[in-house]
């Protein structure tokens, strides 16, 4: 699998777009580039070679699911759990950058996604939209909710 790809999967919560290449997904989804993009990652072991996390809140990252955190490096990451069918496209990349399948501010657009992804991975269930994940925004001492 070519990781500069752009991939179409559903993902762990809704339809998205994932590559390695995070500039790209920018530009396909007309976001500014200065706006950083969300890592999904296999394990908790991965999460560590890209950033700390707070010694107050590695239980709640843990214990959250379907939940994206911003870390004090204001890098934010979701850690896709082994049971769910996300995590065998994850596990092949161990990080990637993952977005929802739509030009920024609009809602989701079969037609576009299927014409903007280089490769469609789908699976017997088809796509479906669902809720999107959860941001909490990480700080030394603080903890808020974004979405």
């Amino acid at each position: 699998m070519d990781s500069k790809l752009v991939y179409l999967v559903q993902t762990d919560t809704t339809v998205g777009f994932s590559s390695t290449d995070d500039e790209k997904l920018s530009k396909l989804k007309k976001r500014p580039p200065t706006q950083k993009i969300l890592q999904v990652v296999d394990s908790f072991s991965t999460l560590k070679q890209f950033t700390r996390v707070p010694k107050k809140y590695r239980k709640l990252i843990r214990k959250a699911k379907r939940t994206t955190f911003i870390y004090p490096n204001t890098h934010s990451f979701r850690v896709i759990p082994r049971d769910d069918e996300f995590y065998d496209f994850v596990r092949k990349f161990r990080n990637i950058y993952s977005t929802s399948a739509n030009i920024t501010t609009k809602s989701f657009d079969e037609k576009f996604a299927l014409n903007s992804a280089d490769i469609v991975v789908e699976t017997k269930k088809g796509f479906s939209e669902t809720t999107s994940s959860s941001i909490y925004l990480l700080k030394k001492k603080k903890l808020r909710k974004i979405r």
